[in-house]
């Protein structure tokens, strides 16, 4: 997972001139799971195809140029490890935040199944 990577390749998009704004998510592993138990370790599922819908559905959204997400999948991740990347561009903030957010929660809630390992 490479940040400098997808940028590189989001700037290369034919309309990249009509970008005001990219978005980065960068997803890790925390210490602490939302119920407050110590975690050691996380792996996580994908439904690829779930995936695919989501990522047209908002690639079609006002003002969006481009998208690009990776998942880390199968790996026993550790605390601190990347779990998810998501690069968003388009034209104004609004468009922007609303479309990563959006894209963060569909994301987390029907594509990714994730098992938390704790101590």
């Amino acid at each position: 997972m490479e940040i400098d990577q997808m940028l590189q390749e989001i700037k290369q998009n034919p309309d990249f001139g009509k970008a005001g704004m990219i978005l980065i998510h960068n997803g890790v592993v925390r210490q602490t799971s939302r119920d407050g138990r110590i975690v050691t370790g996380l792996k996580v599922k994908v439904n690829h195809e779930r995936l695919q819908d989501i990522l047209a559905e908002h690639k079609s959204q006002p003002g969006i140029l481009d998208i690009l997400i990776e998942i880390v999948e199968d790996k026993d991740l550790k605390v601190g490890d990347d779990v998810m990347l998501l690069v968003v561009a388009g034209d104004i903030r609004e468009n922007v935040i609303a479309t990563l957010t959006s894209m963060i929660n569909a994301v987390k809630s029907t594509v990714t199944h994730k098992t938390e390992y704790y101590q």
